[in-house]
């Protein structure tokens, strides 16, 4: 299945491969495949080692952190010479050696043309929490998601579809109705499924028949997900509020204010007792989160409130299997009020996996606009999702009249429209934000 994360490993080749390149992200989202269908295809040698299930690789970085005497250890183990012109390294689950990634300094140091990729399951964690001197500024950190929309339509064979969706977006015209129609049942189909590459596989291999969809794929990820809230923790209390946090998420988002509450985890539950374990499932890129931001206002980071932000789930897919949703509720447009949980979910994973950061603002007046966006050509963009038809925007119009944006963007069912200076774009097509 092809990956749109695979230009950002062109663009590290392109960029002469200096610093090595490391790639973060959640487990089971087709890091080291990706990496290896990328190494194999573009250079002429290639060596793969995993650090966790290789322990005399990995102890070899626990004895230096001179790349010169790593590499002449890893040729004693092969027993070969390895080319350094020609050869490819690609380093897997590094997140068991600091000194593997405090080594990452030398060979960038090096006269020597190495070619590193590194990758790990939890490897946002243990650079949040590293002892040892990370070597900022020596490596080339890029982040992998789930698939995409886009990414789903590709592996389905919908690159037609995905072509004029695109299209439509540019032009702000209205799908032909039965393209609409065929691309919102994707949709939904991609929120039964989500975009951990396994369950998308599984759908395909099942000729995209929701009703054959093995959805256990994606309970046994979930449960890999809560067997790693055990490693890189400072002690097993902390696990405990890591997987409770994790499993509140579904019902956070059920509240009509899906603002995080800490008092919902547990009663009289405090910012104190979970700060540290929120801060974890974020860096395991297990959790994704969107801060409220007091002012509209450039740059909006600087603005935000850290008291107030809303939690979702990595993969809607997830998201859809830990409410224990029926597929045809979804597929079936029945009288589910959870739906906007899940359409929220969606919209703020596809915006991420685009590098967007998560903004939403509120009023004094309960007023709420779903995800705040700034680019450099339009300014702030208020942004509305709507789950279905109905097109009620008293939050937006309130925005609208006090900020006067360039114009604002509503996500529901509808085809593409551009009215009253809102552009109406249908769910299938947040992928086109650009």
């Amino acid at each position: 299945m092809q990956r749109l994360f695979e230009k950002k490993l062109f663009d590290w080749k392109k960029s002469g491969m200096k610093k090595s390149l490391m790639v973060v992200g959640a487990r089971q989202i087709g890091k080291t495949y990706i990496i290896e269908k990328f190494a194999k295809e573009n250079f002429e040698k290639y060596l793969y080692f995993n650090l966790e299930k290789n322990t005399d690789i990995k102890n070899i970085f626990e004895k230096t952190i001179d790349d010169n005497k790593i590499i002449n250890d890893i040729e004693l183990y092969l027993g070969q010479k390895i080319d350094i012109e020609k050869t490819v390294f690609f380093f897997d689950e590094v997140q068991v050696s600091e000194n593997f990634i405090v080594s990452l300094k030398y060979f960038n140091e090096s006269e020597k043309p190495y070619k590193i990729i590194c990758a790990g399951s939890l490897l946002g964690v243990k650079i949040n929490r590293f002892n040892e001197s990370f070597p900022v500024g020596k490596i080339r950190m890029e982040y992998i998601y789930p698939m995409n929309f886009e990414e789903f339509l590709m592996a389905t064979g919908n690159e037609l579809l995905r072509n004029k969706i695109k299209e439509c977006y540019e032009n702000m015209s209205p799908m032909p109705e039965f393209a609409h129609e065929n691309a919102i049942r994707l949709y939904k189909q991609y929120l039964c499924v989500g975009g951990m590459p396994e369950a998308v596989k599984n759908f395909i291999e099942n000729e995209s028949d929701i009703l054959r969809f093995d959805s256990h794929i994606i309970s046994d990820i979930k449960d890999m997900y809560i067997v790693d809230m055990q490693k890189y923790v400072k002690n097993s209390l902390e696990t405990v509020t890591i997987e409770k946090i994790y499993k509140n998420i579904p019902g956070q988002l059920a509240k009509e204010n899906k603002s995080f509450k800490y008092n919902f985890v547990e009663k009289n539950g405090r910012k104190r007792k979970y700060e540290s374990s929120i801060d974890w499932l974020i860096a395991s890129k297990m959790i994704l989160i969107n801060y409220n931001t007091k002012r509209i206002e450039i740059p909006l980071k600087v603005y935000i409130d850290e008291n107030n932000f809303k939690l979702y789930l990595s993969d809607v897919g997830i998201l859809t299997n830990m409410s224990e949703i029926k597929f045809s509720d979804i597929m079936l447009d029945n009288n589910l009020i959870y739906k906007g949980a899940i359409t929220e979910n969606y919209v703020a994973q596809e915006l991420i996996s685009k590098e967007q950061s998560l903004y939403y603002w509120t009023s004094k007046r309960s007023a709420e606009i779903d995800f705040i966006l700034y680019s450099e050509e339009d300014g702030i963009i208020p942004i509305e999702v709507k789950s279905g038809n109905n097109l009620r925007s008293v939050s937006l119009n309130m925005y609208i009249n006090e900020y006067k944006p360039k114009y604002a963007i509503r996500f529901s069912t509808r085809n593409f429209g551009f009215e009253n200076n809102i552009k109406s774009i249908p769910l299938y097509a947040v992928f086109c934000v650009k």
